[in-house]
């Protein structure tokens, strides 16, 4: 019982951090590494990521997105081509000035993002109307020097991906735009089982460069937002500084239209805290490495290796992924290890079950227990992973919206601030001043203006002036 009790984790309702911290270190996702702020991904968590990148990357290339890989430098004067975006990033650039022995010529940073990158290649090799639209994306990593970190969700060094894309004309890129953020709305929701909102960032909180920037926001457990991607429109602000042009159908010279989204390791923290518990991991089961744990019961077994196998036999088949215990390791530690493993089912075989052509299944998401036929196993766990997703879904969902409160004026937006966990959605008159007034005041930071919805049914709550929009505030990881 030592052993077992040794994976023992915080309550999530006594002391949020903590209690990420320990899912993250003792479910083996993460390690820490002497480089401050840097983190080793495990390959249990790393396996998360490659789920992710694997069902995001194909559905980029069926939309005609190409993969590149662009250089991890870039040169002080190709950063400082466009202002807006340099003084944006600024704070978090990291610099390089030697290499070797020697000092450079000119300092270069580590890339913080690489929308310059791509501009200063896009000038190479678009020229005319027939070269558009370029459609790139890269999976690589960047590096922020972020003063706070936590992993996976604010690191210094990122592992992400980011799409960047040039078109003939406004609406074509308008169009990628918000066709890049419902794929994200989409993964979030049916692969992750998160109940993001979509929506637009306010001037103030767009991306540095930007022209309009929209965002799939997430609500932890804990009520925290946390933005879990983000998709741009930049106009032609980039393309005119690195001066691209391209000649149109008429053989005349015009600007293309560009764009850039992205998502990063970041999703993993918001499974872990939108889903998980104390006793460890929660994972959806579409994005879970390993869907299934099977466990066998008591001493070696002859009749119980051979089921084991024959379940193991048709799970390849159907592809999906398992794996077999069968350590020297008590049944608790490893029923308590699954557990904090997050796997979506357990399978419990011994002689007695099977005495009975039966075995005992186990959903990680809320722990019931179900005897099933071994006739019935392979359909009972295809099925049941199904409703696990779809469970795990409406459960986040429900939570959520039950921390959505609505707020029609001042006095009562700073009630339910003070005394509330969640988002505040309220009318709000498009002035920076009242957004900054939220901020100060209370430390709440705007999240977005719904695509939904939006229309606003009074005065701005801050001010009590004719609003423009409905607007969700609220604290953010």
């Amino acid at each position: 019982m030592a052993e077992i009790q040794n994976k023992s984790i915080i309550s999530r309702d006594v002391n949020f951090a903590e209690w990420y911290t320990s899912v993250i270190t003792k479910a083996d996702l993460v390690d820490y590494s002497s480089m401050k702020g840097s983190m080793i991904i495990r390959p249990y968590g790393y396996a998360i990521w490659e789920n992710i990148v694997s069902v995001l990357d194909k559905e980029f290339k069926r939309l005609g997105h190409e993969n590149v890989q662009m250089p991890m430098f870039i040169p002080e004067s190709l950063l400082n081509i466009e202002k807006e975006h340099v003084e944006g990033f600024a704070p978090e650039v990291a610099w390089v000035t030697e290499g070797g022995k020697d000092k450079l010529d000119e300092r270069v940073c580590v890339r913080p993002t690489s929308e310059v990158l791509f501009c200063e290649h896009y000038k190479k090799i678009i020229k005319s109307y027939r070269d558009l639209p370029k459609l790139y994306n890269q999976w690589c990593t960047i590096v922020r020097w972020e003063k706070t970190t936590r992993p996976f969700l604010r690191s210094r060094e990122i592992l992400w991906q980011e799409g960047h894309t040039m078109h003939s004309t406004k609406s074509e890129a308008m169009e990628e735009t918000l066709r890049m953020l419902q794929v994200y709305e989409n993964f979030q929701r049916n692969y992750l089982a998160i109940p993001v909102i979509a929506g637009e960032k306010t001037d103030k909180e767009k991306f540095a460069g930007a022209e309009k920037t929209y965002t799939v926001e997430a609500m932890m457990y804990d009520g925290v937002a946390l933005q879990n991607g983000t998709s741009h429109y930049f106009g032609t602000h980039f393309a005119k500084s690195f001066g691209i042009e391209f000649l149109n159908k008429d053989n005349k010279l015009e600007t293309p239209h560009q764009t850039s989204w992205g998502v990063s390791t970041r999703m993993l923290g918001s499974i872990i805290m939108v889903h998980s518990d104390d006793l460890g991991l929660v994972l959806p089961p579409k994005i879970a490495p390993i869907k299934v744990v099977i466990i066998p019961i008591g001493k070696e077994n002859e009749k119980v290796d051979e089921t084991i196998n024959d379940i193991t036999n048709k799970f390849e088949q159907m592809e999906i992924t398992y794996k077999v215990d069968s350590s020297d390791k008590s049944p608790g530690f490893k029923f308590a290890e699954a557990e904090v493993k997050g796997y979506p089912i357990r399978i419990e075989i011994g002689p007695r079950d099977l005495e009975n052509d039966e075995v005992m299944l186990v959903r990680r998401d809320t722990l019931e227990k179900l005897r099933v036929k071994l006739k019935d196993i392979t359909t009972t766990v295809e099925e049941l992973l199904n409703t696990i997703q779809n469970d795990m879904y409406d459960r986040a969902l429900k939570r959520r919206d039950a921390m959505i409160y609505k707020a029609k004026g001042y006095n009562e937006f700073k009630e339910i601030a003070n005394e509330k966990q969640g988002f505040i959605l309220t009318n709000w008159c498009g002035n920076v001043e009242c957004e900054n007034k939220v901020k100060d005041e209370l430390g709440l930071k705007s999240r977005c203006i719904p695509l939904e919805d939006s229309e606003p049914d009074g005065p701005c709550s801050i001010c009590n002036k004719d609003a423009k929009c409905k607007i969700y505030f609220g604290k953010q990881y």
